[in-house]
């Protein structure tokens, strides 16, 4: 039916963190009944929910995520540095898979006036 891409940020066996783009399928499912079908993804366990916000200026200088996690943008605009010099933007609406949790890791940078929000979703 859909598909929702993410950027997924990791490290290889030296520790040196990649991109990859990735997609989930969505289908249709009757989700909340009686309310009409809707595309949805299957369901993944999750440990924990954290709000965060990144303010102006923010600069997150090398560092591995502390947990694997989902993060999705809900306002701003940032821009994550990969180990092998890739950068990638994302902003509002853009979904990211934090899975560089060994290495160097990765930096992060708030872009432009207006602070990122987060919504960031710890795996179990």
């Amino acid at each position: 039916m859909g598909q929702i891409e993410y950027l997924r940020i990791h490290a290889d066996a030296e520790g040196c963190s990649h991109f990859e783009i990735h997609t989930v399928d969505l289908a249709s499912k009757d989700y909340a009944p009686p309310a009409p079908a809707l595309n949805t993804s299957a369901g993944a366990a999750a440990e924990k929910i954290f709000f965060l916000e990144l303010p102006v200026g923010w600069y997150g200088v090398w560092h591995p995520t502390p947990v694997r996690q989902w993060l999705i943008l809900m306002s701003g605009a940032c821009e994550f540095e990969a180990g092998n010099g890739e950068r990638a933007i994302r902003k509002a609406g853009d979904v990211v898979m934090l899975d560089d949790t060994h290495g160097r890791g990765h930096q992060t940078r708030v872009l432009g006036d207006a602070a990122v929000r987060i919504a960031a979703i710890h795996f179990t």
